[in-house]
């Protein structure tokens, strides 16, 4: 660090998950460092922490190869915009955050013009790409993991600069009203079983896994009339989306409309209230274990998505809660699996009580893994360890 000059760092986010992990650290690095200031990828929480945004991070979180090959000339504009940032800045440390088809092209670029870079929330080369652990090894100074198995994973490929810290969605995970308070707001009776349907928080994801969710309401619904459906919406700019497939679904079916409520910003409350779940596969299956909601997993992509990226996982599970249980705690849906009647057939399966009770069992002794609470302060306290090296 040059003498005299104001102490600063890089962070760089890119989707929605990212940019609240970012924010939580940048949180708890303040207040190790108060004097430390803050600019690079940020979105709206990253920005409502302080950090200046050299990028908006908000339209980078795309899928898809198709998808992110047609916004190339953007992502190309926003790497040259933060590497000009660092050598203009030269800032003590970069923090990449997740993103890591972006994110690890850019601890390349910075770790050859001499900057240290921090790599917090791991890509999952366990699961798949492997081949990047290459990259890690050789341009990342100090990797900060959230995920119990990791470290071992990285020892035996040779990765010593590995930190495991927790997981920060242990404590940030929780409801805020309780199962009763949030029935009563939404006007869901308390004896009533209600379902839970989480279609993910991007605009293809929802509508690709949407549909079948909805299909499944309908095959639930004449099955039993009695039971409710809460549709949590992690972001309210996709509602414009979401009241089209629901519109599209329901058509001349008011009654069916009237069992789904569509809720936004109250997911972990809908998850508390909830029986059972429907949880698209992401960092959303660790939030519902961390609840306690028994689920089934599911995902679709589009046929070519598919196919480009199969080939590519090498894991046992795709769910996070159940890589982390080491089993099938969940029943995983994937692409042709993932059908309305073999949803409806596995959430009826999971509202039967002994099973309910035995499911919520083992997403307790999963989730116990994850640590209880201070990931983000364990994290601040390992990259001001490294600051510290540089004096």
């Amino acid at each position: 660090m040059e003498s005299g000059k104001p102490r600063s760092i890089m962070v760089v986010a890119g989707e929605m998950s990212g940019d609240r992990h970012a924010a939580k650290l940048v949180d708890a690095l303040r207040i190790e460092r108060p004097d430390l200031a803050f600019f690079g990828s940020a979105g709206v929480l990253m920005r409502e922490s302080g950090v200046e945004a050299v990028v908006e991070a908000d339209e980078l979180s795309i899928i898809g190869l198709p998808e992110i090959a047609a916004a190339l000339p953007m992502f190309i504009r926003a790497f040259r915009s933060l590497v000009n940032a660092a050598e203009t800045r030269k800032p003590d440390c970069v923090v990449l955050v997740d993103f890591p088809d972006f994110n690890l092209k850019l601890a390349k670029a910075l770790k050859k013009r001499g900057f240290k870079v921090v790599y917090y929330i791991s890509p999952q080369l366990w699961a798949w790409r492997k081949y990047r652990v290459k990259t890690i090894k050789k341009y990342v100074d100090l990797l900060v993991s959230i995920l119990p198995f990791e470290k071992d994973w990285y020892a035996k490929q040779s990765v010593a600069h590995v930190e495991y810290v927790g997981s920060p969605l242990a404590r940030e995970v929780h409801a805020s009203i309780s199962r009763e308070e949030f029935r009563t707001r939404h006007s869901v009776l308390n004896d009533t079983k209600l379902i839970a349907l989480l279609p993910g928080s991007r605009r293809k994801e929802v509508t690709k896994i949407l549909p079948a969710m909805l299909e499944s309401l309908r095959i639930m619904h004449v099955a039993d009339a009695s039971l409710d459906f809460c549709l949590a919406m992690a972001d309210e700019r996709l509602t414009e989306s979401v009241e089209k497939v629901i519109d599209i679904a329901f058509e001349n079916e008011p009654v069916l409309k009237k069992r789904l409520k569509v809720v936004a910003g109250e997911t972990f409350d809908i998850l508390n209230a909830s029986d059972a779940a429907a949880v698209a596969s992401g960092t959303a299956t660790l939030e519902t274990g961390i609840i306690g909601t028994p689920m089934a997993i599911v995902y679709k992509a589009t046929s070519l998505n598919y196919k480009l990226l199969r080939p590519l996982i090498d894991v046992e599970h795709f769910g996070l809660i159940n890589l982390i249980a080491e089993k099938r705690v969940a029943k995983e849906l994937i692409q042709d699996d993932f059908t309305p009647q073999t949803l409806a057939d596995e959430l009826f399966r999971l509202l039967e009580p002994e099973t309910n009770k035995n499911v919520r069992e083992d997403l307790r002794v999963a989730t116990d893994k994850l640590g209880h609470g201070g990931a983000s302060k364990r994290a601040a306290e390992k990259i001001i360890e490294l600051l510290d090296k540089q004096t």
